[in-house]
């Protein structure tokens, strides 16, 4: 098989969902649509925290960096593949793979050390709500914020990187609709042992570690809330949990959907839908989560629409 070498590949081909030129408008139109609504809806997310004093809180902090990273994350994939489609073109450009895979590996993992240091955020609210301004200060926020950053951010140059030391085939073709680091590795012409231990190291540091601390974390809740006397109480201190809680299951049920479908065989276009869910639709639906279980949210968002708050 004749290979050139990665430095010499100018171009991959993004076979994304169908080539069927019927199917091109109504995927543009509903990938613009939700892309639209991601957008939209985690910019006011951000701009009623920011705009509402009252909202100025450690929970509120990171909720609106959460927003900011969903933003992120969506428009690594979605703005290409609306541009390929209108472009009827399917090529991205060796060094524009390299900087998908990038950005979309440091927006992932920035997602899941935030909903981490959330957990972490509702144990101290709840277990220890006498000491929960002195210990949640704005040096430790911003703090968890930029190491969760940080550690996404090697994580991901350090893939990228692995990525340089292998050599494709010529013409190479993705089937997918961005540059999925599993895809691309396994359409390498090289040698792929290296890079798959340093992937399957990474998902198990990087995915077993924050989940280990959001299940830490919920077991002193529950254990806290159920210590709690009243049943007011418990409904109150739990409904603190409930927006972060769904978010976390749906994050993880979408992340672990993924893995599966990217791990059975011949699974191109079942891995292309679960990435779907993971990228667009899980960013799409947390606003509304957040904001239509938080009473705080709501009356914040009225205010900014103009919208009388009762």
């Amino acid at each position: 098989m004749e290979t050139e070498n990665d430095t010499q590949i100018s171009e991959f081909l993004l076979l994304g969902f169908s080539e069927d030129p019927e199917l091109q408008p109504l995927i543009f139109g509903l990938f613009l649509s939700m892309y639209l609504i991601t957008v939209c809806g985690n910019l006011l997310v951000i701009l009623a925290i920011s705009s509402d004093s009252h909202l100025h809180t450690p929970m509120y902090f990171f909720l609106a960096n959460l927003s900011f990273s969903d933003i992120c994350f969506t428009s690594t994939t979605v703005p290409k593949m609306l541009w390929n489609i209108q472009t009827q073109s399917k090529v991205i450009t060796y060094a524009g793979c390299i900087t998908q895979i990038y950005f979309y590996l440091l927006f992932a993992g920035w997602d899941d050390f935030l909903l981490t240091v959330m957990a972490y955020d509702r144990l101290v609210a709840i277990c220890h709500p006498l000491h929960y301004t002195v210990i949640m200060n704005p040096w430790l926020c911003g703090l968890l914020v930029l190491m969760s950053c940080i550690f996404s951010a090697l994580n991901s140059l350090l893939q990228s990187l692995m990525l340089l030391r292998l050599s494709f085939c010529t013409g190479m073709e993705i089937p997918h609709f961005f540059c999925d680091l599993n895809q691309v590795v396994e359409h390498a012409c090289s040698d792929t042992f290296v890079n798959n231990i340093v992937m399957y190291f990474a998902a198990v540091l990087l995915g077993g570690v924050p989940l280990a601390g959001i299940f830490y974390s919920y077991s002193k809740i529950v254990s806290s809330i159920c210590g709690i006397s009243s049943a007011q109480g418990k409904c109150k201190a739990f409904s603190t949990c409930a927006s972060h809680l769904s978010v976390v299951s749906l994050f993880y049920c979408m992340g672990l959907g993924v893995y599966l479908s990217s791990a059975a065989p011949q699974s191109s276009h079942a891995s292309a839908v679960a990435s779907v869910m993971y990228t667009v639709v899980t960013p799409m639906l947390n606003p509304f989560i957040y904001s239509l279980r938080n009473r705080d949210i709501k009356e914040a968002l009225k205010r900014i629409l103009g919208v009388p708050v009762m």
